[in-house]
Protein backbone atom coordinates (compact mmCIF):
# COMPACT_ATOMS: atom_id res chain seq x y z
CA UNK A 1 0.00 0.00 0.00
CA UNK A 2 3.06 2.72 0.92
CA UNK A 3 4.41 1.54 -2.52
CA UNK A 4 1.33 2.52 -4.26
CA UNK A 5 0.96 5.49 -2.75
CA UNK A 6 4.58 6.85 -3.16
CA UNK A 7 4.23 5.78 -7.14
CA UNK A 8 0.77 7.71 -7.24
CA UNK A 9 2.52 10.76 -5.40
CA UNK A 10 5.50 10.61 -8.17
CA UNK A 11 3.32 10.03 -10.84
CA UNK A 12 0.87 12.96 -9.77
CA UNK A 13 4.04 15.36 -9.22
CA UNK A 14 5.12 14.28 -13.22
CA UNK A 15 1.65 14.98 -14.16
CA UNK A 16 1.82 18.86 -12.26
CA UNK A 17 5.27 18.87 -14.37
CA UNK A 18 4.21 18.17 -17.39
CA UNK A 19 1.12 20.48 -17.46
CA UNK A 20 3.11 23.29 -15.70
CA UNK A 21 5.89 22.94 -18.42
CA UNK A 22 2.65 23.08 -21.59
CA UNK A 23 2.43 27.27 -20.05
CA UNK A 24 4.11 29.71 -22.32
CA UNK A 25 4.83 32.97 -20.89
CA UNK A 26 5.61 35.71 -23.20
CA UNK A 27 5.81 39.29 -22.46
CA UNK A 28 4.73 41.51 -25.17
CA UNK A 29 3.95 45.88 -25.58
CA UNK A 30 -0.03 45.64 -25.73
CA UNK A 31 -0.44 47.34 -29.36
CA UNK A 32 0.41 45.41 -31.49
CA UNK A 33 2.48 42.27 -30.08
CA UNK A 34 -0.23 41.74 -27.85
CA UNK A 35 -2.93 41.75 -30.20
CA UNK A 36 -0.75 39.40 -32.51
CA UNK A 37 -0.26 37.22 -29.59
CA UNK A 38 -4.06 36.26 -28.75
CA UNK A 39 -4.31 35.04 -32.24
CA UNK A 40 -1.77 32.90 -31.67
CA UNK A 41 -3.41 31.60 -28.11
CA UNK A 42 -5.62 28.97 -30.54
CA UNK A 43 -3.30 27.57 -32.60
CA UNK A 44 -0.93 27.01 -29.66
CA UNK A 45 -3.72 25.02 -27.59
CA UNK A 46 -4.16 22.68 -30.56
CA UNK A 47 -1.00 21.91 -29.57
CA UNK A 48 -1.64 21.53 -26.32
CA UNK A 49 0.46 24.72 -25.46
CA UNK A 50 -1.23 27.71 -22.94
CA UNK A 51 -0.40 30.83 -24.30
CA UNK A 52 -0.10 33.67 -21.05
CA UNK A 53 0.31 37.12 -22.31
CA UNK A 54 1.67 39.82 -19.97
CA UNK A 55 1.88 43.20 -21.00
CA UNK A 56 4.57 46.08 -20.25
CA UNK A 57 4.79 50.02 -21.46
CA UNK A 58 8.31 49.80 -21.27
CA UNK A 59 11.05 48.30 -23.45
CA UNK A 60 13.58 47.07 -20.59
CA UNK A 61 11.86 45.39 -17.96
CA UNK A 62 10.56 42.45 -20.44
CA UNK A 63 14.45 41.58 -21.79
CA UNK A 64 15.13 41.80 -18.04
CA UNK A 65 12.03 39.20 -16.78
CA UNK A 66 13.52 37.05 -19.61
CA UNK A 67 16.67 36.85 -18.95
CA UNK A 68 15.58 36.16 -15.28
CA UNK A 69 13.40 33.22 -16.23
CA UNK A 70 10.12 34.92 -15.42
CA UNK A 71 9.20 35.11 -19.41
CA UNK A 72 9.87 32.27 -21.36
CA UNK A 73 9.67 34.58 -24.28
CA UNK A 74 9.07 38.27 -25.17
CA UNK A 75 8.08 39.70 -28.50
CA UNK A 76 8.24 43.42 -29.12
CA UNK A 77 11.44 44.26 -30.17
CA UNK A 78 13.79 44.76 -33.59
CA UNK A 79 17.53 43.64 -33.52
CA UNK A 80 19.41 46.77 -33.12
CA UNK A 81 17.29 47.18 -29.99
CA UNK A 82 18.29 44.06 -28.94
CA UNK A 83 22.13 44.06 -29.61
CA UNK A 84 22.49 47.29 -27.75
CA UNK A 85 20.35 46.05 -24.81
CA UNK A 86 22.64 43.02 -24.29
CA UNK A 87 25.81 45.07 -24.39
CA UNK A 88 24.74 47.68 -22.05
CA UNK A 89 22.92 45.00 -19.76
CA UNK A 90 24.75 42.04 -20.01
CA UNK A 91 21.90 40.08 -20.82
CA UNK A 92 21.85 36.97 -22.68
CA UNK A 93 18.83 36.93 -25.08
CA UNK A 94 18.70 36.23 -28.41
CA UNK A 95 16.06 36.16 -31.16
CA UNK A 96 13.91 33.20 -32.85
CA UNK A 97 11.82 34.48 -35.61
CA UNK A 98 10.81 37.63 -37.30
CA UNK A 99 7.47 38.28 -37.58
CA UNK A 100 6.29 41.76 -38.30
CA UNK A 101 7.89 45.60 -39.18
CA UNK A 102 6.35 48.80 -37.63
CA UNK A 103 7.16 51.59 -40.02
CA UNK A 104 8.44 54.48 -37.81
CA UNK A 105 6.97 57.52 -38.25
CA UNK A 106 7.06 60.95 -38.16
CA UNK A 107 3.45 62.92 -36.60
CA UNK A 108 2.39 65.85 -35.51
CA UNK A 109 -0.43 68.05 -33.90
CA UNK A 110 0.87 71.79 -35.56
CA UNK A 111 1.40 71.01 -39.32
CA UNK A 112 -0.63 68.70 -41.98
CA UNK A 113 2.51 68.35 -44.24
CA UNK A 114 6.05 68.43 -43.33
CA UNK A 115 7.00 71.16 -45.30
CA UNK A 116 5.00 73.27 -43.16
CA UNK A 117 7.70 72.80 -40.67
CA UNK A 118 8.93 76.14 -39.53
CA UNK A 119 12.95 77.14 -39.05
CA UNK A 120 13.81 76.57 -35.22
CA UNK A 121 11.11 73.99 -34.88
CA UNK A 122 11.24 71.28 -31.92
CA UNK A 123 11.05 67.37 -32.62
CA UNK A 124 11.05 65.33 -30.01
CA UNK A 125 12.74 61.97 -30.76
CA UNK A 126 13.12 58.46 -28.52
CA UNK A 127 15.92 58.61 -26.09
CA UNK A 128 17.25 54.84 -26.20
CA UNK A 129 20.37 54.55 -28.54
CA UNK A 130 19.08 52.48 -31.43
CA UNK A 131 15.72 54.32 -31.75
CA UNK A 132 16.92 57.69 -31.79
CA UNK A 133 19.34 56.48 -34.29
CA UNK A 134 16.28 55.36 -36.35
CA UNK A 135 14.68 58.24 -35.90
CA UNK A 136 17.29 60.74 -37.37
CA UNK A 137 17.42 58.41 -40.29
CA UNK A 138 13.68 58.74 -40.88
CA UNK A 139 14.43 62.72 -40.71
CA UNK A 140 17.24 62.58 -43.07
CA UNK A 141 15.22 60.66 -45.70
CA UNK A 142 12.52 63.32 -45.32
CA UNK A 143 15.55 65.80 -46.46
CA UNK A 144 15.40 68.00 -43.02
CA UNK A 145 18.70 67.09 -41.51
CA UNK A 146 21.87 65.21 -42.82
CA UNK A 147 23.98 62.34 -41.26
CA UNK A 148 27.40 61.33 -41.05
CA UNK A 149 27.92 57.34 -41.10
CA UNK A 150 28.25 56.19 -37.77
CA UNK A 151 25.60 53.28 -37.15
CA UNK A 152 24.26 54.95 -34.09
CA UNK A 153 23.71 58.00 -34.40
CA UNK A 154 22.52 60.81 -31.97
CA UNK A 155 21.89 65.21 -32.24
CA UNK A 156 25.77 65.45 -32.22
CA UNK A 157 26.04 63.32 -35.83
CA UNK A 158 24.13 65.49 -37.59
CA UNK A 159 26.25 67.47 -39.98
CA UNK A 160 23.59 69.43 -41.86
CA UNK A 161 19.65 71.00 -39.91
CA UNK A 162 19.09 73.82 -42.40
CA UNK A 163 15.58 74.63 -40.68
CA UNK A 164 17.80 74.74 -36.63
CA UNK A 165 15.58 72.14 -35.25
CA UNK A 166 15.81 71.59 -32.11
CA UNK A 167 15.63 68.15 -30.23
CA UNK A 168 14.24 66.50 -27.14
CA UNK A 169 15.70 63.21 -26.40
CA UNK A 170 12.35 61.40 -24.82
CA UNK A 171 11.96 58.01 -23.30
CA UNK A 172 9.99 55.84 -26.21
CA UNK A 173 6.82 55.32 -24.88
CA UNK A 174 6.41 59.06 -24.13
CA UNK A 175 7.25 60.18 -27.25
CA UNK A 176 3.19 60.19 -28.27
CA UNK A 177 2.13 62.61 -25.36
CA UNK A 178 4.31 65.40 -26.66
CA UNK A 179 2.45 66.25 -29.21
CA UNK A 180 1.04 69.16 -27.71
CA UNK A 181 4.19 70.82 -27.20
CA UNK A 182 6.25 69.74 -29.91
CA UNK A 183 5.83 70.86 -33.71
CA UNK A 184 6.70 67.04 -34.88
CA UNK A 185 7.81 63.92 -33.02
CA UNK A 186 9.30 60.45 -34.35
CA UNK A 187 7.28 57.90 -32.84
CA UNK A 188 7.49 53.89 -32.87
CA UNK A 189 4.63 52.68 -34.60
CA UNK A 190 2.79 50.40 -31.51
CA UNK A 191 2.76 53.50 -29.26
CA UNK A 192 1.37 55.45 -32.18
CA UNK A 193 -1.26 52.82 -32.69
CA UNK A 194 -1.57 52.79 -28.61
CA UNK A 195 -1.98 57.05 -28.81
CA UNK A 196 -4.94 56.50 -31.71
CA UNK A 197 -2.99 57.47 -34.09
CA UNK A 198 -3.01 55.76 -37.50
CA UNK A 199 0.36 55.36 -39.14
CA UNK A 200 -0.99 55.45 -42.94
CA UNK A 201 -3.55 58.25 -42.25
CA UNK A 202 -1.92 60.38 -39.87
CA UNK A 203 2.24 59.90 -40.58
CA UNK A 204 3.70 63.01 -42.34
CA UNK A 205 6.83 61.00 -43.14
CA UNK A 206 6.85 56.83 -42.65
CA UNK A 207 9.55 54.88 -42.79
CA UNK A 208 10.55 52.81 -45.59
CA UNK A 209 9.05 48.70 -46.44
CA UNK A 210 12.94 48.07 -46.48
CA UNK A 211 13.36 49.27 -42.78
CA UNK A 212 15.87 46.78 -41.11
CA UNK A 213 13.76 46.98 -37.90
CA UNK A 214 11.90 43.34 -37.91
CA UNK A 215 10.25 42.54 -34.90
CA UNK A 216 11.64 39.55 -33.57
CA UNK A 217 10.25 36.94 -30.68
CA UNK A 218 13.42 36.78 -27.71
CA UNK A 219 14.14 34.30 -25.75
CA UNK A 220 17.39 33.30 -23.14
CA UNK A 221 20.40 31.65 -24.50
CA UNK A 222 19.98 28.04 -24.44
CA UNK A 223 16.22 28.06 -24.65
CA UNK A 224 16.11 28.96 -28.11
CA UNK A 225 15.45 25.19 -29.42
CA UNK A 226 13.10 24.11 -26.49
CA UNK A 227 9.80 22.26 -27.47
CA UNK A 228 7.69 25.17 -26.03
CA UNK A 229 9.72 28.33 -28.29
CA UNK A 230 9.45 26.01 -31.00
CA UNK A 231 5.70 25.72 -31.22
CA UNK A 232 5.43 29.59 -30.27
CA UNK A 233 8.04 30.15 -33.17
CA UNK A 234 5.61 28.10 -35.38
CA UNK A 235 2.63 29.96 -34.39
CA UNK A 236 3.01 33.27 -34.37
CA UNK A 237 4.59 32.72 -37.99
CA UNK A 238 1.41 31.26 -39.16
CA UNK A 239 -0.82 31.80 -42.34
CA UNK A 240 -3.53 32.60 -39.38
CA UNK A 241 -1.29 35.08 -37.81
CA UNK A 242 -0.44 37.05 -41.44
CA UNK A 243 -3.67 37.23 -43.02
CA UNK A 244 -4.89 39.20 -39.13
CA UNK A 245 -2.03 41.37 -39.32
CA UNK A 246 -2.43 42.31 -42.98
CA UNK A 247 -6.34 42.48 -42.43
CA UNK A 248 -6.04 44.74 -39.37
CA UNK A 249 -3.43 46.52 -39.89
CA UNK A 250 -3.86 47.71 -43.48
CA UNK A 251 0.01 48.35 -44.08
CA UNK A 252 0.31 50.11 -40.90
CA UNK A 253 2.32 47.06 -39.77
CA UNK A 254 3.95 44.41 -42.28
CA UNK A 255 4.05 40.59 -41.69
CA UNK A 256 7.61 39.87 -42.21
CA UNK A 257 7.53 35.99 -42.86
Amino acid sequence: MKNLLKYSLVALSLTIAANAAEKIVVGATPVPHAEILEVVKPILAKDGFTLEIKEFNDYSTPNLATEDGDLDANYFQHLPYLEEFNKNKGTHLVKTVGVHLEPMGVYSKKIKDIKELKDGSTVAIPNDPTNESRALDVLASAGLIKLNDNPLKTPLDITENPKKLKFEEIETAQVPRTLDDVAIAVINTNYALNANLNPTKDALVLESKDSPYTNYVVVKVGNENSPKIKALDKAVTSPEVKKFIEEKYKGAIIPTF
